[in-house]
């Protein structure tokens, strides 16, 4: 009997080792991730205390110093530019490898090497929509530069030093949650976290969408609900401005290219029943991914030297989109946003320039609907003969499974991202189309932000643009000779109007881009009369613009209010600037919201909904976190806009889109009798005080049933919207920070939704005395275990910035600098 116990001890034993040691499906190897002294308790930091450190690192040609501040921002010393990006390498690293690794895996099609089958779908669409051949063809423009090539070799050195100096128990615990290793880093990673940044924002994908619509409902409807310049608009140029060219011809569009596509839908591969709970979401579910900057001459600016602002709003996780850092070598002295995982400062200044970064949205991704020859898909026709397809096999590697073998069809426009009968995962991409995309194109932003971390005046600034090709950028500057600017600035096809707004027919070469506008006719503007640039994502230029860059960009809402704001504004100091990146007024309730309560026949309401329409119509249109009025005014917007646009329901065979937020203005303020008020599939004929009063009842009765009774607690904005920064696995939740109290919205200058919002916060004051103000949700540290992991979040919310510390010599002294690294060869 004895025996007996000790066998079966001993096999419950060896189980239970078995079980601790290895990962069980989601679940982590427990025993692993519990030891006390290589598991998750080895990351833990206590406390926000750094000690000096000197370190001998291979590959090193000279000794580099590293000073950090108190909020762990590095300041990097180097006497060579290899050194240099080396060190930003290492240091990053130090901060963020699990982050720059989970990006580029996801970039590249690789997650499900170390989730498991739970991403592949995610993994597949990446792999369909070309990302590596993208990746590589830029990495080929990159490599044959001796800039970018040193850059990136010296940056990927210092990755991989980082990685070797690394134990099991130093790994970032999200690799002993998901028990797996780093692999080492090569040039190609950076050029994919590009491609990844191209990713989202640079995908326009509702082509498909568009072409059902005019099928539907034809040419004039399309042309009236889904104009190609909205009916309210301020743009990024100040209207007015002359062009200072004299612009290529544009091509024509073939003769009735309406035609065929109005007689047939085009049918959309159905949602993947994926559950991608551990990465991103589709790009294009949330329209408010943009941005905020400007700059302000001297004449306008209390310092009589031009003020320039930046705020990137992007979906905010933990760790942080950006890394701030500061990079001092034989040529530069640099300081801003930095993105982990690659080389130089995107968003930034030095000592006689800033500048800063919005997304432009034009139209750059086109799909070609490809007519093949038979059913093997190996030719398509093109100009009356067949072409050959070009296949490409992706293996895809499954954790715990076989590899999945993909194969993907290449023609001249693209890859054809989903086959018919394939499922997607956004439900929207057409199938059977083939994707002409800007970034497949080679390039070398790297280049770029090289040259315009080591501009010195506008002249520089402007050489430094014309590498760029994507994501096209709203580019704005500042120097202290006194000159602003902004550039719309990427590379651009030139088009027909409305060439993408639908498919195109991939067999006619008439359908191809034709070229590319010369970067010296891209929109811009130097030191305009009214002494301010700004841009907010809206439409780069007004109706004199000779090029065509696509009929959809952002609002008008925040470019209104920025403008709005700096036109009056005189005396202007860097902390009126950050008031201004904090502002909540609401321009889009100012426009519509009386047309709408005078639509309401306050007869028809409940006592509580009487209760919340005294309360949103006393409202004022201030978006700040306690408010009640904007929970009641977006939930209403949406019933309204939804009940309005009925007719525009997508259906799981053929998606639609409604016309957009700046249509439903001009007909609810202009257009009271419309046709499509009514609802033809009803008997009676409804009106907007129909349609508003129902949607007014539906909103507060959803409220009420969600919030429960009216009351400034539960139905305070802050509370509604549930601002929360989700750790970047989007499945640790205790790595994250909910409900977060700040104001805002989708629309509003402060622009922070549920998920998105101002991810980088900078005002520059250039000038003989340069002062700088910075600050992103987040922290420097990647490490959940560190008090630098959220330590900015809380004043973040409150809108405030912290002074930037500006270094120029290794041995300044500056009450803020707290340790020192010495590097050496």
């Amino acid at each position: 009997m004895k025996w007996i116990k000790a066998i079966l001890s001993s096999l419950l034993t060896i189980v239970l080792i078995f079980l601790f040691n290895t990962k069980l499906g989601v679940l982590p190897p427990i025993g692993k991730l519990l030891n006390p002294f290589h598991g998750f308790w080895a990351n833990a930091e206590p406390t926000k205390t750094e000690s000096e450190k000197s370190l001998s690192l291979k590959g090193l040609q000279d000794k580099v110093t590293i000073r950090f501040d108190d909020n762990h921002v590095p300041h990097i010393f180097a006497n060579n530019t290899y050194d240099l990006f080396y060190a930003q390498g290492y240091i990053t690293a130090s901060d963020r490898l699990w982050q720059m690794e989970l990006q580029t895996h996801a970039a590249a099609g690789r997650l499900s090497e170390i989730i498991g089958d739970r991403t592949l779908e995610i993994d597949r669409n990446a792999r369909r929509r070309g990302m590596v051949v993208a990746a590589k063809a830029t990495l080929t423009q990159m490599m044959s530069d001796s800039v970018s090539k040193q850059i990136l070799e010296a940056y990927s050195a210092g990755v991989n030093a980082y990685i070797s100096s690394l134990s099991p128990k130093d790994y970032p615990v999200e690799y002993k949650i998901l028990d797996y290793s780093p692999e080492p880093w090569e040039p190609l990673k950076s050029a994919l976290l590009l491609k990844q940044m191209a990713t989202t924002l640079a995908t326009g994908d509702d082509d498909g969408q568009m072409t059902n619509v005019l099928a539907q409902y034809g040419y004039d409807v399309v042309k009236d609900l889904f104009p190609d310049y909205p009916f309210h608009e301020n743009p990024v140029i100040p209207v007015g401005t002359k062009w200072d060219f004299e612009p290529l011809p544009s091509p024509k569009p073939p003769k009735d290219f309406i035609k065929p596509l109005t007689n047939s839908a085009i049918s959309s591969s159905k949602i993947s029943q994926a559950n991608p709970s551990l990465v991103y979401n589709d790009p294009q579910a949330e329209k408010e991914i943009g941005s905020n900057n400007w700059a302000v001459n001297g004449q306008k600016s209390a310092t009589g030297y031009p003020i320039l602002s930046n705020d990137p709003h992007l979906e905010l996780s933990l760790p942080s989109i950006w890394y701030q850092i500061q990079l001092i070598g034989p040529d530069v002295n640099v300081c801003g946003a930095s993105l982990p995982g690659a080389p130089n400062v995107i968003s930034g200044f030095n000592e006689k320039v800033a500048w800063g970064v919005t997304n432009v949205g034009s139209d750059v991704m086109d799909w070609y609907k490809i007519t093949f020859k038979d059913q093997t898909h190996k030719e398509y026709l093109y100009d009356g003969v067949y072409k050959p397809v070009k296949q490409v096999t992706e293996i895809i590697k499954v954790r715990g499974k076989p590899d999945v073998i993909d194969t993907v069809l290449y023609t001249h426009h693209g890859p054809i991202v989903y086959n018919e009968g394939m499922q997607s995962l956004n439900g929207r991409t057409p199938v059977g189309c083939a994707m002409r995309w800007i970034a497949h194109e080679p390039s070398n932003e790297l280049v770029t932000f090289y040259y315009l971390n080591r501009a010195k005046n506008y002249s520089d600034y402007v050489k430094a643009l014309s590498y760029y090709i994507s994501p096209a950028q709203n580019f704005v500057f500042a120097s202290a000779d006194n000159d602003i600017a902004l550039w719309p600035n990427g590379k651009f096809p030139i088009k027909w109007k409305e060439q993408g707004k639908f498919i195109l027919d991939g067999s006619n070469s008439a359908y191809d881009w034709q070229g590319w506008i010369p970067h010296a006719q891209n929109p811009h503007v130097l030191n305009p009369p009214r002494g301010f640039v700004s841009s907010a994502n809206q439409f780069s230029a007004d109706t004199t613009y000779p090029y065509y860059l696509g009929w959809e960009f952002s609002n008008y809402s925040r470019g209104e209010r920025i403008n709005q704001r700096l036109t009056s504004m005189q005396q202007i100091t860097p902390d009126s600037l950050r008031m201004l990146q904090n502002d909540n007024y609401n321009i889009h309730a100012r426009d519509v919201l009386p047309q709408l309560l005078s639509y309401v026949s306050q007869s028809q309401l409940s006592k509580e909904q009487l209760e919340a329409y005294q309360t949103i119509a006393a409202w004022n249109k201030q978006n700040n976190p306690a408010e009640i009025g904007p929970t009641i005014f977006y939930v209403w917007w949406q019933y309204f806009s939804l009940k309005l646009w009925d007719e525009f329901r997508s259906t799981d065979d053929k998606p639609m889109r409604m016309p957009n937020q700046d249509r439903t203005v001009k007909l609810v303020t202009t257009e009271p009798t419309s046709p499509w008020i009514d609802n033809k599939e009803t008997e009676q004929k409804e009106t907007l005080a129909d349609i508003a009063t129902q949607s007014f009842r539906a909103t507060i009765d959803t409220l009420t049933t969600k919030k429960g009774e009216l009351n400034p607690e539960s139905w305070a904005w802050a509370k509604y919207k549930s601002t929360t920064i989700l750790h970047l696995s989007r499945s640790i939740l205790p790595f994250s920070r909910k409900d977060i109290w700040i104001g805002g919205g989708r629309g509003i200058v402060n622009a922070t939704s549920e998920r998105n919002g101002p991810s980088w916060r900078m005002v520059v004051a250039l000038g003989p005395s340069l002062k700088a103000y910075a600050l992103y949700p987040g922290g420097q540290s990647g490490n959940p275990g560190s008090y630098y992991y959220d330590n900015m979040i809380d004043k973040w919310s409150k809108g405030e910035l912290l002074d930037v510390v500006f270094l120029h010599k290794s041995v300044e002294k500056n009450e803020r600098i707290k340790t020192t690294w010495t590097l050496t060869h």
